[in-house]
């Protein structure tokens, strides 16, 4: 049960790191935040979801590290990685693409970094959380 809480506090944080670190590491530059082919309103909204989203990471390492709290910490994550999922999946009803205006797009092994890197966190998360399930009920 202890080798369990350390993977799924990992879990955690892998989620946590990639979406309030490494997301706005990538996106703090000319490409969004300050491209100048997006409108002020535009900008405010990636700036807005940048900081939510770092800060819901931060709560949730919070919760998962301070008060072992894996059930909301992962549902909180799997939120922001799934959402991002979902938005790749109908970015074609909405006009929304994951290529710069270059036509270039980061890919690893073809697929699309977000899809890869939330992917595996989102894989993790849902992991994490039957892993939970199961810890409770033998509780």
């Amino acid at each position: 049960m202890k080798n369990n809480l350390v993977l799924q506090k990992t879990a955690i944080t892998f989620s946590v790191v990639l979406y309030a670190i490494v997301v706005p590491y990538l996106e703090i530059n000319n490409t969004h935040v300050f491209n100048p082919d997006w409108t002020p309103h535009v900008r405010i909204h990636e700036v807005w979801q940048l900081f939510t989203n770092t800060s819901i990471g931060v709560l949730c390492l919070w919760l998962v590290w301070k008060k072992s709290e894996v059930l909301l910490s992962s549902i909180l994550s799997m939120i922001i990685t799934g959402s991002f999922l979902v938005a790749f999946a109908l970015q074609d009803t909405y006009g929304g693409s994951m290529k710069f205006l270059d036509g270039s797009e980061k890919t690893i092994l073809g697929i699309n970094i977000g899809v890869v890197g939330f992917g595996l966190a989102f894989i993790l998360l849902v992991v994490s959380l039957i892993a939970q399930f199961k810890n409770n009920k033998k509780a």
